[in-house]
């Protein structure tokens, strides 16, 4: 593709394309992978994270623990739909920001 095809919106490749910058995303793994994690970890939580210039819209993931796992998706409707699928609370990071337990978990990890 282009960059003159980028800039009127043109869609190359396979797979969907996110909100943000021009990706594909195998939708099909990225649900596998999140629904994985969900089922095997206790108290998950979503977080949808907006499209920016330089990143895809995103879905955050956060278990009891604070562990987490951040997956690129097609739009915000997407990853609201999915986690509601997957029955799980879905926030927007923008209205409510990160839980306090996945800074803790990502400081515990940089200190090991």
């Amino acid at each position: 593709m282009g960059w003159w095809d980028r800039l009127r919106g043109r869609r190359g490749g396979s797979g969907s394309r996110a909100d943000g910058p021009d990706v594909s995303i195998d939708t099909g793994t990225v649900r596998a992978y999140l629904a994985e994690f969900a089922r095997s970890r206790r108290g998950v939580e979503a977080y949808v994270e907006p499209a920016t210039n330089m990143t895809a819209t995103t879905v955050v993931l956060v278990a009891h623990d604070g562990e987490w796992t951040r997956r690129a998706v097609p739009s915000q409707q997407a990853a609201f739909e999915f986690a509601r699928a997957l029955g799980i609370p879905v926030y927007d990071v923008h209205l409510t920001g990160y839980p306090r337990r996945m800074r803790e978990w990502t400081s515990r990890q940089r200190r090991r």
